[in-house]
């Protein structure tokens, strides 16, 4: 099939590339100039596992392209299906910004007007959208045989690929046969489980899904911090609860809360829905307030553990809102980090992949290429972003290199028991914190696997 994918960030590139991979003919349209030129040849302007591999792999074979707004006519003419993939940011309120929506509708309408014998055709929404946005679209474009579709993605950065690639669900929104049958056509390599229907139902599924892994994640938490306060231990609550079936154990992790392009984003537009239509969200306003509470009370936590921060060399390991991606958008890092300057801390900056986007945000702090460099001198390591190779340290090396040997774990990768037999300090989230320091044999060599 011939498919045009408008807009190349994560969604739209992840979708163009391994669509191609299927054997289609993909054209990848974004307004950005500059970065059509990089992608011509493979280059990435962020982080995805597997993603650089694909895109060159189907260049080489001609069945990937990248275009500027120069050839979105063209690619809208001679394509059956159009994504529309471009961002969708959070406006103050709260609401999700359509003008990239809108405007690429708009493009489309114009370019269709003009074509002689007009095929059916789907025009696919990726993006992340309020209910009813479809119907906008729709009306936009105006075409008896252009069908509007709700196409909502369920990538996790980090996993997009793979996720791509083996979907749990397809969810299709339409008003008709018609446009299930062009997509369900697109799909079929995948042997997916694909859910038909209405828009505006398709649309609330993304949003519906986000909030429901916002919950866990929010519940979770402050079960850690009653954990925390009764001496109680969230590891054993939740072994006990993740075996009921009607629960498992997905998002039950206790940590520092949620961050990234998507579960804030979405919680605040469905506060704004709700607002917007007289529906009180209550649980939506807890979400949110609990998941910003927990970065303050990691923040407190760290303050009361070393007493005085003003400067105290911190070693942070992982700034990146999740492991395998460089992005901080709404990480939780950028609030704890920027609360330890605030309070006079000298920080030692280490993350695998996204260094270089956090230098920009914070120079003042120093940064390193591994962790043990960063923990050097240290009066404690703080971890925030669970990166695998945080779990294999060497507990002989990292004591010897820090001035005070106390970890602070916002991600609880470590067993605090293996800690405390290491005699290092530990505090993690719903544990019991501040196991007393053991003398470690120096000839023990231990790594710790969690």
């Amino acid at each position: 099939m011939k498919i045009c994918v408008i807009g190349s960030g994560y969604v739209g590139l992840v979708s163009a590339a391994c669509l191609a991979d299927f054997g289609n003919q993909v054209i990848c349209i974004d307004k950005n100039t500059e970065k059509i030129r990089k992608l011509k040849e493979a280059k990435i302007d962020f982080f995805e596992l597997g993603l650089t591999e694909l895109v060159r792999k189907n260049l080489k074979a001609k069945r990937l392209s990248f275009s500027s707004l120069a050839g979105l006519d063209r690619a809208v003419k001679s394509s059956e299906i159009i994504f529309i993939a471009v961002g969708t940011p959070p406006l103050p309120n709260g609401d999700a910004d359509l003008s990239a929506v809108l405007s690429v509708a708009r493009k489309i309408s114009e370019a269709l007007k003009a074509m002689k014998g007009l095929k059916a055709k789907a025009v696919a929404i990726r993006s992340t959208v309020p209910v009813g946005t479809s119907d906008k679209v729709a009306a936009l474009i105006g075409q008896r045989k252009v069908f509007v579709v709700s196409n909502p993605e369920f990538l996790r950065e980090g996993h997009a690929v793979y996720d791509f690639l083996h979907p749990d669900r397809i969810v299709v929104g339409s008003d008709g046969k018609a446009a299930g049958n062009i997509m369900g056509e697109l799909y079929r390599p995948l042997n997916a489980r694909m859910i038909f229907i209405d828009r505006r139902s398709a649309e609330l599924v993304k949003y519906a899904s986000n909030a429901f892994l916002a919950t866990r994640i929010s519940f979770i938490n402050e079960i850690a911090n009653i954990c925390e306060s009764t001496g109680a231990n969230i590891r054993s609550v939740v072994e006990g609860l993740g075996y009921d079936k009607r629960i498992g154990q997905a998002y039950l992790r206790a940590g520092i809360g949620f961050g990234g392009s998507c579960l804030p984003k979405d919680i605040a537009a469905l506060i704004h829905l709700g607002a917007k239509n007289n529906c009180d969200t209550l649980v939506m306003k807890s979400i949110a307030k609990v998941n910003q509470s927990q970065r303050e009370f990691f923040v407190a936590k760290i303050k009361r553990i070393l007493k005085e921060v003003k400067g105290k060399k911190i070693a942070i390991w992982g700034v990146a809102f999740k492991p395998q991606t460089d992005d901080l958008r709404d990480a939780p890092a950028l609030f704890i980090i920027e609360e330890l300057l605030k309070a006079g801390a000298r920080l030692r900056i280490y993350d695998p992949i996204a260094n270089a986007k956090a230098k920009l945000l914070f120079p003042q702090a120093k940064y390193f290429n591994s962790s043990y460099e960063a923990a050097k001198g240290t009066d404690a390591v703080v971890i925030i972003t669970e990166w695998n190779e945080f779990r294999e340290i060497d507990f002989d090396r990292f004591k010897l290199l820090m001035r005070h040997p106390l970890i602070i774990d916002g991600r609880n990768i470590f067993d605090p028991k293996v800690l405390d037999e290491a005699g290092i300090r530990y505090y993690g989230i719903g544990v019991k914190n501040g196991y007393s320091l053991k003398p470690l044999a120096k000839s023990s060599h231990r790594r710790v696997r969690v």
